[in-house]
């Protein structure tokens, strides 16, 4: 059985400052991340996304597409935003954009992660 011990998430945008003013020059003329709409509200991130990742037995991260490692790049480079699970040194995508834009909160994704390891016969834990 694989375990996942490691599980990132992707935004479509790049971090820093040129980044987020690309970001919200996006919004403005209707670009989104559904990533982003997730795990943050209009001006801070959401206490239930919070809440979430702590909840979890293993790390979650976020990055933005400029801060990833060279694993999470290769499985995600032009389908972000999503989320790419990590085990047995193998970085895997979890959850594409197309499936990401059909979520519409915390609750949401927490519902989708546990139906893509159920699916796939994959349990989340560290080894």
């Amino acid at each position: 059985m694989v375990q996942v011990n490691r599980l990132t998430g992707v935004y479509d945008a790049d971090g820093g400052l040129r980044g987020e003013i690309a970001y919200l020059a996006g919004k403005l003329t209707g670009r989104h991340c559904s990533l982003c709409d997730i795990t943050h509200s209009p001006v801070r991130r959401r206490r239930a996304w919070d809440s979430f990742v702590e909840s979890l037995p293993i790390p979650f991260d976020v990055v933005h597409r400029n801060e990833r490692d060279r694993a999470v790049a290769m499985a995600s480079e032009g389908l972000e935003p999503c989320i790419v699970a990590h085990h047995d040194g193998i970085v895997t995508m979890l959850i594409d954009s197309e499936s990401l834009e059909q979520i519409v909160d915390v609750t949401g994704l927490a519902a989708a992660i546990d139906d893509c390891l159920s699916a796939r016969g994959w349990t989340l834990g560290l080894p």
